[in-house]
């Protein structure tokens, strides 16, 4: 075993822009390597819910991984309180012994390990990420030393797996983004690190649903602005940009990010709206009727639309305004 804990590798694993799956990869190696454990397991918990999944492992096949990511073992868990910030927890501490845990007595001792540990992850001073377990073929604990730096390397270990890190380091692409929220597939959100909160990031609120609508159908991009009141009046509007997740558990659908005051190629709050249900596909009828107002009137701030995107055609004013994010999607545009 190497004379101290394996910080400065960490320390390098977490501060890399590489996907999430090569992190732990590599978390998982070296933190194997060093406290000589004969397997791991990589368990991130979904901020919102009890689920976990399996996100990488060294020395378990396949079978027993099928049993580990049982809804069964996520109550073992949470039975065990490993989901609390708290030292790392030996097999022998528990409060009943490993042949009355249904994991161990039928997975874990028949794959022939006889220790464990688990080292519950939390980020310093951030949400709970989920556990690393570390099992042993020998009938030995850990050294108190090794559990003490264990519990001195979670917090890095945690950064180094942490799924909204990764996403965080998506959102710093998009120009002018100064809030944002990771978007569940059970319906809620979670903070995005690095970004604050806004009141436009409502769970049940329009923009959140047209972020979760995007995401549920497949696409990995999409933008579009949002007016921004002050009691009744609009003063100014936001950019709202919808980014998919990629090579994360499968509980995050992906991110939505606000971009405040941005300037439409001056189209006013009203041109916008039109131009909303010009991609949708309205006509100036169909138009007039959502907005109640006249049809003539549809024409005109169409007319003002063509000639500040400087383009000639409806069709090619939508193609514009998808491609800027300067419009109001339709369903969110009521009638005032």
């Amino acid at each position: 075993m190497p004379v101290g804990p394996p910080v400065a590798e960490l320390m390098e694993i977490a501060g890399t822009t590489a996907p999430l799956r090569e992190r732990a990869e590599h978390v998982l190696g070296r933190v194997a390597d060093w406290a000589s454990a004969d397997a791991t397991w990589l368990a991130l918990a979904d901020p919102q819910s009890h689920a976990y999944a399996t996100f990488g492992s060294t020395g378990l096949e396949r079978g027993v991984l099928d049993y580990l990511n049982r809804p069964a073992v996520a109550q073992e868990i949470r039975d065990a309180e490993l989901n609390r910030d708290r030292p790392p927890v030996s097999l022998w501490e528990l409060p009943v012994g490993a042949d009355q845990l249904t994991t161990w007595a039928d997975c874990l001792i028949p794959a022939g390990f006889r220790v464990g540990m688990g080292v519950p992850l939390f980020e310093a001073g951030g949400p709970y990420v989920g556990m690393l377990t570390l099992l042993f073929a020998r009938e030995d604990s850990p050294s108190s030393a090794v559990r003490a730096a264990l519990a001195q390397l979670s917090p890095l270990i945690a950064r180094g797996v942490s799924p909204l890190r990764s996403l965080a380091a998506t959102a710093r692409l998009v120009r002018g983004a100064t809030s944002g929220a990771v978007l569940l597939r059970d319906g809620t959100l979670a903070p995005l690190p690095g970004l604050d909160s806004h009141a436009l990031l409502d769970a049940g609120g329009p923009v959140v649903a047209i972020a979760r609508d995007t995401l549920l159908a497949g696409q990995v991009y999409r933008s579009f602005v949002w007016p921004l009141h002050h009691g009744a009046e609009v003063q100014g509007h936001a950019r709202l940009t919808v980014l998919a997740a990629n090579d994360v558990p499968a509980f995050v659908l992906g991110t939505v990010l606000v971009t405040p005051q941005v300037d439409c190629r001056g189209l006013t709050s009203r041109e916008l709206e039109v131009l909303g249900l010009v991609v949708d596909g309205g006509s100036n009828q169909q138009v007039a009727r959502r907005l109640g107002i006249a049809a003539r009137t549809v024409a005109t701030h169409v007319e003002h639309i063509l000639r500040k995107l400087e383009v000639q055609t409806r069709t090619l004013a939508a193609v514009q305004a998808e491609r800027d994010g300067c419009y109001v999607p339709a369903r969110l545009t009521v009638r005032r």
